[in-house]
């Protein structure tokens, strides 16, 4: 009977509670539902206060500007611009737009229509000077358009002058005005917010001290039992709840690693003798064996033919206490040779009761890859030799032919004024005064051509101021020579004021590819421009040869190693590389040919 009574005074209780708690949380929604009504009221009323303040400041700054270009227009201006006039019209046009929705409010801006005394004040107070440097300044720009005479327009710009600074000033007390009342509503705002706040604390602690409190005693009370209770049941089940835990987790540990093991290794477990015990999914998948094929041994079951079984078997007799790993090749049932990393592990059982475990890797793509970079290696080491085959054979023609060449000039040029100068010499009869002196002139000019011959045979030889001054020198003497020769405008500009002096290697490669690169835009190009650029920095020299001839497909011509421009390309890239220099070579088809030489110094 009493228990009873617990229980129907314990029911009676829990409602009470649950009232009490729903009272409690519907005054605080009530609360927080007032507080942001007034919260949404005021924030709309404010909206727009920063917008206004921000246009309202604009138009100060647009008065400004109208009467800026007016100025301009009046004062500056030669000629009257189109685009000057349409750029007035377009600020004079925003500022009236925005004067109309600041005095009588705008609803795509969220402009309010009503104002408080103060502002419809102000703006009844800059109406006249606002109507007036619009009605003057649209004359103004009718004046511009019909082009009357600048007097008219002298009165009316000094008209908006003066209308303009009291605009700015009746628009300073605007924005002013409108600042403080945005001030006095956030003011506002807050207070109401501090009215809010001590509303819903005072709300709070009284719920707190007539609701929360008394409920939480009840509720500690009611949790204390329960805990006790909890403590009972959880003691019983302590230690079956953790033997099915330990056991649960050993099978879940036990299934991961053989799932693991299955379907990402190749591993299968065999006996010393060679039979297989058990293997794994993915190797049975790789090796086709099925259950029919459970009495065959391991060696059998991995490759069909007879020679690796009995070395594989060799292996499992003489290596089943040490260990073994290495690469085998097998054939399997479909005829695929197949590269596999293996290592067999010894593994004892029991007492005197071994097993041996294989795990292998399928290494059939990286053994593939490999010979396919060794066929690759043998390919390009065979091409790199056929090309030094045709460059060393066209640098034994190029060096036959410039022999040759040397050989033509002495023998036609040099040889046959020689030849000259004996005969003249011998024929001077020094009785005949008259006669004499003249073969003697006609001997010092021959000797002036022969001297001549021979300095062109040894520049082309070795210029000598490569030798004596260096590449600057030996690069402008080049192209003077050359342009002289030709009859082509061939310059050449140090552009960095290089002088300084470089190995006799580095100069005399430099200075023959400089001479390659202009022999190529004579002879191939067609170019009556060629030009030479020096410059250089604390650790590259950099020499450019553009000319405008008739240009060539840069990827085309390297393609074509045995014709003679792609060998010409592949001199210059060998060469340079001798110096450990990089070359560019940069054309556009009938337009002209960019060579630029890079060496570090």
């Amino acid at each position: 009977m009493k228990k009873s009574n617990q229980e129907a005074a314990e029911k009676i209780t829990f409602k009470n509670l649950r009232r009490l708690y729903f009272f409690a949380l519907w005054t605080i929604a009530v609360t927080i539902i007032l507080s942001q009504v007034l919260v949404q009221y005021n924030l709309k009323q404010q909206f727009s206060d920063s917008k206004i303040i921000n246009i309202s400041g604009k138009q100060r700054m647009l008065s400004q500007k109208i009467v800026k270009e007016v100025l301009i227009l009046h004062y500056v201006s030669d000629t009257t611009s189109q685009k000057q006039i349409s750029h007035l019209k377009n600020v004079l046009s925003l500022w009236k737009n925005n004067q109309n929705s600041l005095e009588n409010g705008s609803d795509s801006l969220a402009f309010p229509k009503e104002k408080s005394e103060t502002l419809d004040k102000f703006y009844l107070e800059i109406k006249p000077s606002f109507n007036s440097i619009v009605k003057t300044t649209d004359l103004f720009l009718l004046n511009l358009e019909q082009k009357n005479t600048s007097a008219d327009n002298q009165k009316l710009v000094r008209i908006i002058l003066k209308n303009e600074g009291v605009f700015l000033s009746k628009m300073n007390q605007i924005v002013s005005q409108y600042d403080l009342e945005a001030h006095e509503k956030v003011t506002e705002q807050r207070r109401i917010e501090y009215w809010i706040f001590a509303f819903t604390l005072f709300i709070l602690l009284l719920e707190f001290f007539f609701i929360f409190k008394p409920t939480n005693k009840k509720i500690e009370r009611l949790i204390a039992k329960l805990l006790s209770s909890e403590k009972k049941a959880l003691k019983l089940a302590y230690d079956t709840e953790i033997i099915s835990e330990i056991k649960e987790n050993s099978v879940k540990e036990l299934k991961s690693l053989n799932y693991a093991m299955e379907n990402t290794l190749l591993y299968c477990r065999i006996a010393p003798d060679g039979s297989i015990i058990h293997i794994g999914e993915k190797f049975a998948k790789l090796l086709n064996y099925t259950k029919f094929s459970s009495n065959k041994k391991f060696s059998e079951v991995l490759t069909t033919d007879e020679k690796e079984q009995l070395n594989i078997d060799r292996i499992i007799f003489e290596k089943q206490r040490s260990g073994w790993q290495g690469e085998i090749n097998i054939i399997n049932k479909e005829g695929q040779n197949i590269w596999l990393d293996l290592s067999m592990v010894p593994v004892t059982i029991k007492k005197d009761e071994l097993e041996l475990l294989i795990i292998c890797f399928n290494i059939t793509e990286r053994k593939k890859a490999q010979r396919e970079v060794e066929r690759l290696n043998i390919e390009n080491s065979t091409e790199k030799i056929n090309q030094q085959k045709v460059i060393s054979s066209k640098i034994v023609e190029n060096q036959e032919n410039e022999q040759n060449r040397i050989a033509k000039e002495i023998h036609d040029g040099i040889g046959q004024m020689l030849t000259g100068l004996k005969f003249s010499l011998e024929s001077i009869n020094l009785d005949d005064k008259e006669k004499s002196a003249q073969k003697i002139e006609y001997l010092k000019k021959l000797s002036l051509d022969i001297i001549k011959g021979v300095r062109t045979a040894t520049f082309n030889l070795m210029p000598p101021e490569l030798s004596d001054h260096g590449i600057v020198s030996s690069l402008a003497k080049l192209t003077q020579e050359l342009s002289k020769l030709t009859g082509k405008e061939i310059l050449f500009y140090n552009k960095t004021d290089f002088s300084q002096r470089l190995d006799s290697l580095i100069e005399i490669n430099i200075y023959r590819l400089t001479q390659e690169a202009i022999n190529n835009a004579i002879k191939y190009a067609e170019s009556s421009h060629i030009i030479v650029q020096l410059s250089h920095s604390s650790t590259l020299l950099s020499i450019i040869v553009d000319d405008n001839g008739k240009g060539f497909d840069v990827a085309a011509v390297d393609k074509k190693r045995n014709s003679e421009s792609g060998m010409g390309m592949l001199f210059m890239k060998e060469r340079i590389q001798y110096i450990n220099g990089r070359v560019f070579f940069k054309s556009i088809p009938g337009e002209g040919t960019r060579i630029t030489f890079n060496i570090p110094i």
